[in-house]
């Protein structure tokens, strides 16, 4: 039997590496070929987002002491376990995160505030686990925060961490945006919320930018949008379950680069 078949849910970061590359969707998610473990920057952005999560729900002081050791304990956890993976690391790197991130912590909560007045916290890292329409599998993702304002809307955050920032281009780019469009349209779904009381956003917290070093933008996510992004969807569930592997050469060194590019998996 196709072990695709067996599986029964689709997630945003398979869908988004199928859209790069379907033979690269086979390595990963058929053949359980893995190349990339990780790297400081995966390292850093889980810190963060431990440190986002708690915050929000209070499970930490906001006391900028205690933001701080929250986001070391778990950058070590991460950077621990790429080294048990053999993976290499610039030490320069590691050391002017840790820096960055001291000032980095302190604008999360103060941002929201900024952004949204008051809220009332629904929920962090929300699981969904919901049944794509017109197919036997589901939709699965987390959703890093959900807040209620006082006009009665869901806003839908997900936070990024990068350098300096996002340009026009990468703050519109189709399959970027669709991860918000995904967690709206299941995220009403799963509660029968009318979509048009959710609004979507990217949280960006800028690792090495001088002066905004947070910034909350929203998404648009219309109707049009969601039938656009669920085609994709079960375009790709389509050709998955059907074996529809083909290269996507464009690919290989387009962006960040393939991993398996002029590799034993996959030679040109």
């Amino acid at each position: 039997m196709n072990e695709e078949k067996t599986r029964n849910h689709v997630s945003f970061s398979e869908l988004k590496i199928w859209n790069e590359c379907p033979y690269k969707h086979k390595l990963v998610y058929i053949d359980k070929i893995k190349e990339f473990l990780g790297n400081e920057h995966t390292a850093f952005g889980t810190a963060i987002h431990e440190v986002c999560e708690k915050a929000v729900l209070k499970e930490i002081s906001l006391s900028k002491k205690d933001l701080v050791e929250c986001f070391k304990q778990s950058f070590l956890k991460e950077i621990q376990s790429l080294i048990k993976n053999n993976v290499n690391l610039n030490k320069k790197l590691i050391k002017d995160m840790k820096l960055q991130a001291e000032d980095l912590v302190t604008y999360i909560i103060p941002e929201l505030k900024k952004e949204f007045g008051n809220y009332k916290v629904i929920s962090a890292e929300e699981e969904l686990h919901e049944i794509i329409d017109d197919q036997n599998k589901k939709y699965k993702g987390f959703i890093d925060l959900v807040i209620k304002t006082d006009d009665g809307k869901y806003h839908i955050i997900d936070w990024k961490t990068c350098s300096w920032g996002w340009d026009s281009r990468r703050k519109t780019d189709r399959m970027t945006t669709y991860q918000l469009v995904y967690y709206k349209h299941f995220f009403s779904k799963k509660y029968d919320i009318d979509a048009k009381n959710i609004e979507v956003y990217f949280a960006l917290l800028k690792r090495t930018a001088k002066s905004n070093k947070a910034e909350i933008f929203k998404v648009t996510s219309g109707n049009k949008k969601v039938e656009n992004s669920l085609k994709l969807l079960n375009k790709a569930i389509y050709n998955i379950e059907h074996g529809n592997f083909l290269k996507n050469r464009l690919s290989c060194t387009s962006g960040y680069g393939c991993e398996f590019y002029n590799t034993k998996h996959c030679s040109r």
